[in-house]
Order: C-alpha cells, then sequence, then structure tokens
C-alpha cells in the first residue's frame, strides 16, 4: 500500500510561507558566511528577516539574531569576531552590533529618522560606514512646499529633498557619528580603501540632474574631509565598484554614455587616482552584471565586483539567455572572461574574499538558496536547503523552454510552465516581463507558481529588448515599440498553441511596468486574449515623459528624441492610441505611490476603456510603489495574488466571480 503522502497544487498563501536568502557576507577568516533569510509572521501580516551564520567547514548552520524585526545588511568585523548590522528593532532602522559567539546587541545609532545603506566596516576595524538623512525632524506634509530639484520625487522614497542621505562613520564601539558628505545629494558607500583612509561611494540624485539612477563616483578622505570624483555622472552608468587590494586601481562594472539604451554592461579599470578606464571585457557578447526579473518579497541588494588579492582577477555576473553565472575576468594582458560558477540555474552572488565565493542559487521550482565554492568554482556546497521540506508536498510545475523564430526569422528564447498532473493543451497565460531590458530565466517566479496551481500554463518569451542576447537583441525596439517586442511575444503563443501546449480559445495576458505596457499594447492590436491584467503600466509615452521620475531621460532614450521633435513617435508608441479598440476585460493594477509610472497613466487607459464600452476595473494599492505587487507590504501582495486569479478565472475560464 502507498503510503506516500499526496502533494497540492501550489496556493496563493504558500508565497508567505516560503523563506528566502536575501543577502550575506564572508567572515574575514574564511569560516563563516553570515546570510539574511527573510520570512513572513502570519500573525503580524508582515515580513522580517533574521541574520544567520553558517559554518564553512561543517555546514552547520544556526540564528545569530531573533527575526523579529527587519535584521540585514551583516558587515563584519576585521577579526571575525563581530557582525555589524542595520535592524528595524527600534522602529526604525539603527546600526547594531553583535558578536558572533553570542551575546546581545548593541546599538550605536539613534537617528531620529534611521539609518539607510548597508553599513561597511573599516580594514583596521575602527570604524564603520553607513548612511542617514541628515534632517532630523521630518517636514510637516500638511504645509505647503516649493521644489527645485530637476528630479524632486522619486519612487520609493517620494519627495528627495525630504529623504537624501548623506555618509557618516561611527567609532566601532560606539560614540558620536561624523558626518562626511553634506551636499543634497544621496550617498552610498560601495568599499574603504585598503588602507582605511578613504571611502568610495556613489552619488546619486543631485539637484541639477534629470539622470537621477547614473552615479557619480567619488572617493571622500576620512582625515581631511577632501571629496574627489572618480568617474563623473556624464561618463555614463555604473553599477558597482572595487577597490584592489593594493589600493592602486579601481574596479568597476558600467555602460558608457553615447551606447544605446539596453546595451552590455563591460567591466572597466582604471588607476585609483583617476585617469582613462580600461574596457576589459569588450568582447564579451552579452555583457557583465544583468539580472532575472524576480518575483518574490525579498530584498534588492547590489551586484558587486569581487577581485581576487594580486589584482589579476574579477568576479562578475553574467547573464546568457536565462541564465546568470559568475565569471572570472583578467584585469591585465590578453582578454579573459570565463565561467567558473555555472549550470542550469541563475547564480546570483553575494560576497567573495581570496578563497572563496558566496552565492545564491535559484532555478524554477528552487527559491533561493545560499552556496559556497572555492574562487575556481570547484569544492560547491550547499549551506542551507530553507524550503526543501516546504516544496516536498506540492505539485510544482514543469517547465520547458521554447525557442521559436521571430518575425524576421530572430531566433527567440522562452518557457512553458505547466500543470504536473493534467493534460495538455491547458489554458494558458502570457506573464510578461518589465524593463523593458529584463529577462526572464532559471529563477523561481510565484506568479507563474501559483497560476500553476490553478491548472494554468505560463509562457514566458524574452522578447526583442531582452538581455542576455547582445546588444543587438537588447536595443531593436528603440522608437518601434509595440513591433518586434509584441511579434516576439504572439509567436510565442503561436509556437505554443502549435506544440499542443496551450488551449488557443482560453488565453490570457498580464505583466507588470514594461509588461503592463505590453498587455495593454497587446489589447489594443488582437483580440485573442480573454482576459488581461496590466500592473503598473506605460501607456502614454507623451504624459509619461512629464511625471514619472525617470520619463524625461528614459523617453528620450527610448523613443529617440523629445516630444515636440518627435511627436509621431511617441503616438505611435503609445497603447493609449489604440486603448479605444480594446474589447478584452480588463483589470489594471497600480500602486498609488508609483513615481516611475504614475497612476495617471491607468487612469488614462481605464478612462478610454470605460468611454469604449470595454469591461475594466482598477485595483489601486494605497501607499505602494513601482512594483508594489511584489515588493509592497503582505496585504497588498495578497490582494494582489487574488484579483489576478479572480480576474483569469471569471474570464479565461468562465468561472463565478468570487
Amino acid at each position: 500500500m502507498d503510503t506516500t503522502p499526496s502533494k497540492r497544487p501550489v496556493e496563493p498563501a504558500d508565497l508567505f510561507r516560503l523563506k528566502f536568502i536575501v543577502g550575506g557576507a564572508l567572515s574575514p577568516d574564511g569560516k563563516y558566511a553570515a546570510y539574511v533569510q527573510s520570512h513572513v509572521d502570519p500573525d503580524k501580516d508582515k515580513q522580517y528577516s533574521a541574520i544567520w551564520l553558517a559554518d564553512l567547514t561543517t555546514g552547520e548552520t544556526r540564528q545569530l539574531t531573533s527575526g523579529s524585526a527587519v535584521d540585514a545588511s551583516p558587515a563584519w568585523s576585521p577579526d571575525s569576531q563581530s557582525i555589524a548590522f542595520m535592524s528595524t528593532r527600534s522602529e526604525k532602522g539603527q546600526l547594531y552590533v553583535i558578536p558572533i559567539d553570542g551575546g546581545e546587541a548593541k546599538q550605536l545609532t539613534t537617528f531620529k529618522q534611521g539609518i539607510g545603506g548597508a553599513p561597511l566596516w573599516s580594514p583596521d576595524g575602527k570604524y564603520i560606514a553607513f548612511t542617514a538623512v541628515p534632517i532630523e525632524e521630518p517636514r510637516d506634509q500638511s504645509k505647503p512646499y516649493r521644489v527645485k530639484r530637476h528630479i524632486y520625487r522619486f519612487n520609493g522614497m517620494e519627495y528627495l529633498d525630504d529623504v537624501v542621505q548623506d555618509m557618516y562613520v561611527i567609532a566601532a564601539g560606539g560614540g558620536e557619528a561624523r558626518q562626511l558628505t553634506k551636499d543634497e545629494t544621496t550617498n552610498a558607500p560601495l568599499q574603504w580603501s585598503p588602507d582605511s583612509k578613504e571611502l568610495l561611494y556613489f552619488a546619486m540624485m543631485a539637484t541639477d540632474s534629470h539622470r537621477s539612477l547614473f552615479p557619480t563616483l567619488r572617493a571622500v578622505d576620512l582625515v581631511s574631509g577632501a571629496i574627489r570624483d572618480v568617474i563623473g555622472g556624464s561618463w555614463g552608468s555604473i553599477s558597482s565598484a572595487s577597490w584592489t587590494a593594493d589600493g592602486s586601481r579601481i574596479v568597476f562594472m558600467g555602460t558608457p554614455a553615447g551606447k544605446k539604451i539596453g546595451s552590455k554592461a563591460d567591466v572597466w579599470v582604471m588607476p585609483a587616482a583617476g585617469g582613462e578606464p580600461e574596457n576589459r571585457t569588450p568582447s564579451l557578447e552579452v555583457g557583465v552584471n544583468g539580472g532575472l526579473e524576480p518575483d518574490m518579497p525579498v530584498l534588492v541588494f547590489l551586484q558587486k565586483v569581487i577581485i581576487d588579492s594580486q589584482g589579476q582577477a574579477a568576479y562578475v555576473p553574467v547573464q546568457t539567455g536565462g541564465l546568470i553565472h559568475i565569471y572570472k575576468v583578467a584585469l591585465s594582458g590578453p582578454e579573459s572572461a570565463v565561467p567558473v560558477v555555472a549550470g542550469e540555474r541563475s547564480v546570483e552572488m553575494l560576497a567573495g574574499d581570496d578563497r572563496h565565493l558566496l552565492y545564491f542559487v535559484s532555478d524554477f521550482n528552487q527559491p533561493t538558496d545560499l552556496f559556497v565554492s572555492n574562487l575556481d568554482g570547484s569544492d560547491e556546497k550547499q549551506l542551507t536547503c530553507i524550503n526543501d521540506e516546504f516544496l516536498a508536498g506540492l505539485q510544482l510545475p514543469i517547465v520547458k523552454q521554447l525557442l521559436f523564430p521571430g518575425v524576421d526569422g530572430t531566433q527567440v528564447e522562452g518557457w512553458i510552465w505547466m500543470p504536473s498532473n493534467e493534460p495538455a493543451p491547458y489554458p494558458t497565460i502570457l506573464l510578461i516581463h518589465g524593463g523593458p531590458h529584463g529577462a526572464w530565466g532559471h529563477i523561481f517566479n510565484f506568479n507563474a507558481q501559483m497560476l500553476v496551481g490553478a491548472g494554468y500554463a505560463v509562457i514566458q518569451v524574452n522578447h526583442r529588448a531582452s538581455i542576455g542576447y547582445g546588444d543587438k537583441f537588447s536595443t531593436a525596439i528603440k522608437g518601434d515599440w509595440g513591433n518586434l517586442d509584441y511579434n516576439d511575444l504572439m509567436a510565442g503563443v503561436d509556437y505554443a498553441i502549435a506544440q499542443g501546449y496551450s488551449d488557443p480559445d482560453k488565453l490570457g495576458v498580464c505583466g507588470l511596468s514594461g509588461g503592463g505596457n505590453l498587455s495593454c499594447w497587446i489589447v489594443g492590436h488582437t483580440d485573442r486574449f480573454k482576459a488581461a491584467v496590466p500592473e503598473n503600466p506605460v501607456t502614454n509615452w507623451v504624459s509619461f515623459y512629464g511625471v514619472s521620475d525617470i520619463g524625461v531621460w528614459f523617453g528620450v532614450e527610448q523613443m529617440g528624441g523629445h516630444p515636440h521633435e518627435i511627436p509621431e513617435t511617441y503616438a505611435k508608441c503609445s497603447p493609449i492610441t489604440y486603448a479605444h479598440k480594446c474589447k478584452t476585460p480588463t483589470l489594471l493594477v497600480q500602486a498609488e505611490h508609483d513615481w516611475r509610472c504614475p497612476p495617471e497613466q491607468s487612469e488614462q487607459f481605464y478612462t478610454v476603456l470605460k468611454a469604449n464600452g470595454c469591461t475594466v476595473e482598477m485595483l489601486r494599492m494605497p501607499n505602494e510603489p513601482h512594483g508594489g505587487a511584489i515588493i509592497g507590504s503582505i496585504p497588498t501582495r495578497r490582494a494582489h495574488n487574488d484579483a489576478l486569479l479572480d480576474w483569469m478565472n471569471r474570464y479565461v475560464l468562465g468561472k463565478q466571480a468570487k
């Protein structure tokens, strides 16, 4: 008699039963990894995180902090005996230090508005650097307020005058914090110089800049307070930077100005004192960094450049199609970029030293788990299995790769997620990624899991503009949104139908941000979908230019000029132009504090659909930023999941509304 417990389909509430690895750091002595593990408290309906320790030799793990608050961003002391971290245990985030052998955490800061960025411990052990809002008392939001910044309000931050952060240092044993910057920008420390005399940092959100996401790379002298530009903000986009161990050079990942939006990033090296950066990966077709679109309630962390102690090699993430691997890049001599940690999976690097690489691994049916290996990828060890027992009781999807030609013959990659306990063809949801320069791939995606659990197949397509396939592919839609990208999506659906996976009479479509834009575009160009759920979309490029926190540069780079210069292009590429043709029942999902794709974008589309007799509703999410359906509060995420399933069930399957 079979006594194996029966497995059940994934359900919406399972998202809040999962745990995720959201950050980590290696101890300087090479013995331990500190990592951050998130969880949801079902009684409080809130997400919290705790810091854990993993012994790299034995593999044993133990919880270091209680997890009754958000404990995050661990930073080791140079002697490997203590960890500095940020915690919300006193409501506002503050800086704490805890010994790893037990004992209470010591609170080092009492900023009224809390601290911001991840703490950094100086190599000499004397200081800890961090960021904080310098304003003691928050502004009275009920009073009139004058703005003068070019970009005065930013998604997830609100009014920048109220929240821009300066850098501080404090003695490791406690005392009065010393302010290092006072310039009305948001400053984020990256790394101490090896001699502990300078701090390398990003300066962003300058008052006169409309490119808020393009940082200036600076260094501040700890003794004199002198600040110097290492690379000006006009150079281009920079995503990470590190000193070599001897302090003579700086290595960073970035894309120089003048490249088409969506172009690859490279590894660059330059003298620490200043000079012309040298590209060390010009022949790497897909570039470095990248990133697959997450769908998990996790904290966002910055991908790092890890450099060996000789300064001869950097270890960086590289995305190829739907895979992310860690590559070793030579910093001198002949060009060389080779994978050291690979496989059919997504590998996101967290930390490294002269012996180890620390990273988390995810795949279609595997949420994040922590791994460590030698620098060459050998002797890999899995340090955590935090969801294995829970997932063992679930019916997880079967995921198959789709490879098919686009309208111009270009090969396009995608995946179809299918129920493991039902025969094809399936009612199918086309789930579209954002960006548009994002990508799907080997990463856990709860929306797809949830939809498959409800009996749907889910199609994901890395349409034109997706990263991981080279610059020709990722820059193909400039000034021509809704052409190749739309046709790639339709070709993916056609291919899934032709393969017998999808029921052509039971199709739905949804997506967030750029995926919301394409969802709105689709329902204005075809009636083949029975239901649509666009989330936080761009629907009108002209108004987006004027109201989005990135509109004045992103819109120009995507369209090819300003609205007054090429009004026809802006109109041609805007879903609002075709909204009157929509006959598809549409549920718009909109975060009310989204300043990336502001509420008026959904509101315009909603109004046109209503005016033309189309079935349309809007789910509004108060106080949530862009992506609130993914990174928002637990009640918001729950409401989103329920609404998405209900709308698809109503109009794709014809079920009665909940």
